[in-house]
């Protein structure tokens, strides 16, 4: 099997067990559970997201890797790391704010995660070879973060209530 079959391959995967497993085990946990606390549960692992800076270290990636892929993919996850850990505190704290601060996060962190989706296999076009040591970035983290993403959206778009019972991602 070539490394772009194995690629997708691996990406599809992680998307479908991410599925699998916010429909059998997160969702059920968060059937009532408060929306602000649900959402930081949510939002906490893209406070990791500062792995994304791992794409401009030599010897991690590949010396070829095009800095107009790689530049944007890790400045654009710090941003959403720290847009994320802004969230949760104002989430924790209670302010007012919290919630135009978790869309903003939201916002900017899917799009960050289509971006470099895009950009890595149309725009820039890079081959999976290129990410070197960061292969499991876009092929085990980034369809589990875009699952979380649309289960963070799915809550901002609820009134402030408990996650339903029986819920599964995609239901409404």
């Amino acid at each position: 099997m070539n490394t772009t079959a194995i690629f997708g391959l691996s990406a599809a995967m992680s998307l479908i067990t991410g599925i699998v497993l916010a429909s059998l085990y997160i969702l059920p946990r968060l059937q009532n559970t408060h929306r602000d606390d649900a959402l930081t549960a949510l939002i906490i692992p893209h406070a990791f997201r500062f792995i994304g800076l791992s794409f401009l270290v030599p010897g991690v990636v590949s010396p070829s890797l095009q800095a107009s892929f790689a530049t944007p993919a890790a400045y654009g996850d710090l941003g959403a790391a720290i847009l994320a850990l802004i969230a949760v505190f104002a989430l924790r704290s209670k302010s007012s704010l919290a919630i135009p601060l978790v869309w903003l996060f939201n916002i900017w962190g899917f799009a960050d995660l289509a971006h470099a989706v895009y950009e890595g296999a149309i725009g820039v076009g890079i081959s999976p070879g290129m990410l070197g040591a960061a292969f499991f970035i876009p092929t085990v983290l980034v369809p589990l973060l875009f699952v979380t993403h649309v289960l963070i959206f799915r809550l901002l778009l609820r009134s402030n209530q408990p996650v339903q019972s029986g819920a599964t991602l995609f239901s409404s």
